[in-house]
């Protein structure tokens, strides 16, 4: 999972970032459209909404350390779904070796 700035069509919800997330097992990406400022919770209730929900729990999460991903609040709720947490090195996109 990754957070990067799109050019989206503002509208009246002003989304200005994507939550990519890229599943391994298909190798099909998803860019799920939201704000900058949205909280570690808003992050996971739009994992929950359009990833789980869909395809099922993941059983590994990559992810880079950002703020949203590392906070106890995320760590809890990874635990509490019996899915481990990975982090990525920091400044190497490319470690999970996909997008």
């Amino acid at each position: 999972m990754d957070w990067f700035k799109g050019h989206i069509s503002r509208g009246k919800y002003n989304l200005n970032y994507f939550l990519e997330i890229v599943d391994r097992f298909s190798n099909s990406v998803r860019c799920l459209p939201c704000h900058k400022e949205d909280t570690e919770m808003g992050a996971e209730i739009l994992f929950w909404n359009k990833i789980t929900e869909k395809f099922g729990v993941p059983r590994i999460i990559i992810s880079y350390r950002d703020l949203k991903f590392t906070l106890e609040v995320c760590t809890d709720l990874y635990d509490m779904l019996g899915n481990k947490l990975a982090f990525s090195t920091a400044y190497h996109p490319w470690t999970d070796g996909l997008a």
